[in-house]
C-alpha cells in the first residue's frame, strides 16, 4: 500500500471516529506490512498533519473553487497530506505532486487525480503567499481550534501563544535511567558506544535527552531494563512524595506504569506499591514494564473512584493520583488531543477528578501524604480543583512545592509546555492531619 493513502486511512479513522492517533497507527502496521523506512514517514505524515490541521485546512480552503462532497473527504485529507509535503517537509515538489496523483488510485477515486494534481501544483507556485495568508489568522497560524485558544487565552492571557507554539513543536526524547541498575555517566558511556547522545536534565536527576531519537527497543540496555523512556516533568513525581522505606504507597490511574516503575526505582525498601487501572490491557502493559525493569506492585483492575471493590482496609502513607484530564499540557506528543477534545470533555474530566479525589482521600493515613498531578495547563483541572477540595476537608492541608522548575500556582505548581524542555505538568502535594 502507498504511504500517502494508508497515512489517509489512519488520518480518517482518527479525526472521523475519534480514535488515539497512536492506536490508529498501531492498527495500521497490524494490518499493513510496511518497511520499517515507511513506517516512519506514515507516521511522520500523519503527527505532521494532525499538528497543522488548522493551518494546511485554511491553506487548502484557499487552493479549491469550492469545497469538497463529504463523500470525498479522503481526496480532502490526501490533499492535506500534499500540502504538509509541500509547505513543512523537504519533499521534492515534484515528488509530493506525483506520489499524491498515484494514491487516488489506492483509494479507488482515480477521477480525482486532476484535481490534485492541479491543486498541488498550485501550491508549489504559491506557498509564499498561502504562508502569509495563514499568519494572518490566529487559528491557522497557531494552529489550533478557536475554542482551545479562547480556553488558553482565559487561563494564561500572558502565555497562550507561547503554549499554543510550544504544542506545535516536535518533543525532545527523554530517557530515565533505572537507578537500581546503572547511573547517568555509566549509562551515557552506552550511548556514546551506540553513536548516541545524552544530555541531564537540570532537574530531574536520572533523567537524559537522547539524540538522535530511536525507536525505544534501540536503546542500550532497554529490553535488560536499564532505561524507561519518561519526560523529564513525569520524571519529578517520585521524588515529591519523599519516600521512605516501609510505606505502603498508591498508585491511582497507573497505567501505563512510568511512575510506577520510578517510585520503585528511588525506593527499594517500600513495603508496597498497589498500582490500580480501570483498563485489564493497560494494566497488563504495565505489568511487563515491570518486568522487564525487573521491579514488582500489586497490580489491580478497578476503578480506583471505586474503592469498596478493591482496598483491602490497609491505609497507604502515600498516594499518587495521575488524574485523567484533559491532556492540555501533552499535545505536543499527541497533536490529536485538539480534535478530541471539547468544553464538554474537560467538564467531564473535572467532575471525574473530584471524584477521585473525595474517593482515594479516606484511604491515606494521618499523617501521610497525596500527590495530586495532571499534564493539563488548565487552572479548572488544577489550581481551582485542589481550591476546591482544601475547601471541602478540613483534614487535608497543602504542602507547597518549593522548586526551581514551575510556576507557583494559588494552589499547586504549573509547568507549561516546553519549559525546560518538558511537557505540560501541575502537581500539588496534599497532607493529611
Amino acid at each position: 500500500m502507498h504511504s500517502r493513502s494508508l497515512a489517509v486511512r489512519i488520518l480518517a479513522e482518527v479525526i472521523d471516529t475519534d480514535v488515539p492517533l497512536e492506536r490508529a497507527i498501531s492498527n495500521a502496521n497490524a494490518r499493513v506490512a510496511l518497511p520499517e523506512r515507511d513506517q516512519a514517514f506514515v507516521q511522520e505524515l500523519c503527527y505532521g498533519v494532525l499538528r497543522w490541521l488548522p493551518r494546511l485546512r485554511f491553506q487548502l480552503s484557499q487552493l479549491l473553487d469550492r469545497p469538497l462532497k463529504t463523500a470525498d473527504s479522503d481526496i480532502g485529507l490526501l490533499l492535506l497530506v500534499g500540502l504538509y509535503q509541500i509547505l513543512d517537509l523537504d519533499t521534492p515538489d515534484h515528488a509530493a505532486v506525483a506520489t499524491g496523483v498515484d494514491a487516488c488510485s489506492e483509494l479507488d477515486k482515480p477521477w480525482a487525480a486532476t484535481l490534485v494534481n492541479a491543486v498541488l501544483r498550485r501550491a508549489t507556485r504559491e506557498r509564499v503567499q498561502l504562508q502569509q495568508q495563514a499568519a494572518a489568522q490566529p487559528a491557522a497560524a497557531l494552529a489550533h481550534p478557536k475554542w482551545l485558544l479562547k480556553t488558553l487565552q482565559k487561563a494564561w492571557p500572558e502565555d497562550w501563544q507561547t503554549i499554543a507554539a510550544a504544542n506545535n513543536q516536535r518533543p525532545p526524547f527523554y530517557i530515565r535511567v533505572n537507578r537500581r541498575r546503572s547511573d547517568c555517566e555509566q549509562y551515557h558511556q552506552l550511548l556514546t558506544a551506540a553513536g548516541l547522545t545524552g544530555t541531564p536534565h537540570a532537574d530531574a536527576d536520572y533523567a537524559l535527552r537522547v539524540e538522535p531519537a530511536v525507536a525505544a527497543g534501540r536503546l542500550p540496555g532497554f529490553a535488560d531494563g536499564l532505561v524507561s523512556v519518561q519526560d523529564p516533568a513525569a520524571q519529578l513525581a517520585a521524588g515529591l512524595l519523599d519516600l521512605e522505606p516501609g510505606q505502603r504507597v498508591l498508585d491511582a490511574c497507573a497505567a501505563p506504569g512510568g511512575k510506577t516503575a520510578h517510585m520503585l526505582e528511588q525506593e527499594p525498601g517500600l513495603a508496597e506499591v498497589v498500582a490500580i487501572d480501570r483498563s485489564a490491557d493497560r494494566l497488563a502493559r504495565l505489568q511487563s514494564g515491570l518486568e522487564r525493569l525487573q521491579l514488582s506492585a500489586t497490580c489491580i483492575a478497578a476503578d480506583a473512584a471505586r474503592p469498596r471493590d478493591w482496598w483491602d482496609g490497609n491505609a497507604f502513607d502515600r498516594i499518587l493520583l495521575d488524574a485523567p484530564c484533559s491532556g492540555s499540557g501533552v499535545i505536543r506528543r499527541h497533536p490529536d488531543i485538539k480534535y478530541h477534545r471539547d468544553r464538554a470533555a474537560i467538564d467531564a474530566a473535572v467532575a471525574m477528578q473530584t471524584q477521585l479525589l473525595t474517593a482515594l482521600w479516606p484511604l491515606l493515613a494521618p499523617g501521610g501524604k497525596l500527590l495530586y498531578a495532571t499534564c493539563s495547563v488548565l487552572p479548572a483541572e488544577n489550581s481551582e480543583q485542589i481550591a476546591g477540595f482544601l475547601a471541602q476537608h478540613d483534614d487535608a492541608s497543602e504542602q507547597p512545592i518549593a522548586a526551581p522548575w514551575g510556576r507557583q500556582q494559588l494552589h499547586g505548581r504549573q509547568i507549561l509546555p516546553g519549559d525546560k524542555e518538558m511537557d505540560g505538568f501541575f502537581y500539588a502535594r496534599l497532607g493529611k492531619r
